[in-house]
């Protein structure tokens, strides 16, 4: 085991706050303090009474709004996280095939999933390298197409877009993106995300934007012989969901967080002000490693470097796990690179509930940390 070097970063050069994982991502202290204050009369409360089913609808009514939510679309919304909501979908929403655009881990998770349901054709898979995006193409033979807004294993973000001269339901993978970057929910039938990134909550609760057309999907699909595990019954999500409430017990914390925060989004601007704090990240941060010489951005297309998770490609002359976990030991966490994509770089998250002045402050110690390693 590598010895990990002595460096001292001065307290003044840290940035207030040291996290910045990519998921779970960073909790505002303000959420925290407010989940406390209300926690006696909220934490092991029935969540089939009006305590909790106040706090769902809150929830609810807040993501819509941030969401610019069209007419008749719904939040809905499950127990467990996108992982439970993939196979979900291949009992509930995909009625014989899909397209899938995959372009890191998580993307090729969701596609692994349909491949190995038994009741669904081979998916369409169209897939590129790590760093790029793939694009989608009109198939006749789909009734789903499915991609990620952020691929959070790479930092590459894919636009919000229906397919042209495709019909068919738009299912997009917003985890790492939903209440952190712009998109059109006119452009796709299902939304869906867990709040554990940039709705800095915590995990064990699925969420989904759902279009009237996608509704009306889940209910066909309900209506035939499919048989159906009912912990991912979508139809029996549904159903709950508009009465505020879940199947079984929900994460009581994590929907209180999630409202905390959608309120704090929305009070302030909504996406434009959460959005605008990762979009001043992300200039403070690629600006960085574009002016760098040892660091450069791993996404090299501009357009598709995501402003909610970076990651930042090294030089081999510079370990950057070394890197890593000299912050690490000075109390900045969670900048190590995606695990599986085995390259030597950092992935830093720039989601809206960190501080732009310590992305700055990140860099600083970055550089500082290298300088003494060299």
């Amino acid at each position: 085991m590598t010895e990990i070097p002595d460096i001292q970063i001065p307290d003044t050069m840290r940035p207030v706050d040291g996290r910045f994982g990519s998921g779970p991502s960073k909790v505002r202290s303000e959420i925290v303090t407010a989940l406390a204050a209300e926690a006696d009369g909220y934490l092991g409360t029935s969540h089939r009474q009006d305590g909790v089913k106040y706090v769902v609808a809150a929830m609810r009514n807040g993501l819509n709004e941030l969401f610019n939510a069209p007419d008749g679309y719904q939040i809905l919304m499950g127990n467990g996280g996108a992982t439970l909501f993939w196979d979900a979908a291949t009992f509930g929403l995909i009625e014989t095939a899909s397209q899938h655009l995959v372009c890191g881990e998580f993307s090729n998770k969701f596609a692994k999933a349909v491949k190995t349901a038994p009741h669904l054709g081979d998916p369409d898979v169209i897939e590129s390298d790590p760093g790029t995006a793939p694009s989608m193409v009109a198939n006749p033979n789909v009734d789903a197409y499915c991609y990620p807004h952020n691929e959070t294993s790479t930092g590459v973000a894919l636009p919000v877009v229906r397919p042209e001269g495709g019909e068919g339901l738009v299912l997009v993978d917003a985890t790492s993106a939903a209440g952190g970057l712009r998109f059109d929910a006119n452009n796709c039938d299902v939304y869906y995300f867990a709040p554990q990134k940039c709705f800095s909550s915590d995990g064990g609760l699925w969420l989904a934007l759902a279009s009237p057309a996608a509704m009306e999907r889940i209910d066909k699909i309900a209506a035939t012989d499919r048989w159906t595990p009912e912990i991912l019954n979508l139809k029996t999500a549904m159903d709950n969901s508009l009465k505020d409430q879940t199947y079984n017990t929900p994460a009581l914390a994590t929907i209180f967080m999630t409202l905390k925060y959608t309120e704090w989004a929305n009070e302030n601007g909504g996406m434009d002000f959460v959005a605008g704090r990762a979009d001043k990240s992300a200039e403070i941060l690629y600006g960085w490693a574009d002016a760098s010489e040892y660091a450069t951005p791993f996404v090299q297309d501009e357009a598709l470097r995501s402003h909610v998770v970076a990651t930042i490609d090294i030089d081999d002359r510079v370990d950057a796990l070394t890197v890593s976990k000299v912050l690490r030991k000075n109390g900045i966490l969670d900048t190590e690179s995606y695990r599986k994509l085995g390259r030597n770089q950092m992935r830093i998250s720039m989601m809206p509930s960190v501080e732009p002045s310590d992305i700055e402050a990140l860099t600083k110690c970055i550089d500082h940390v290298v300088d003494a390693m060299s």
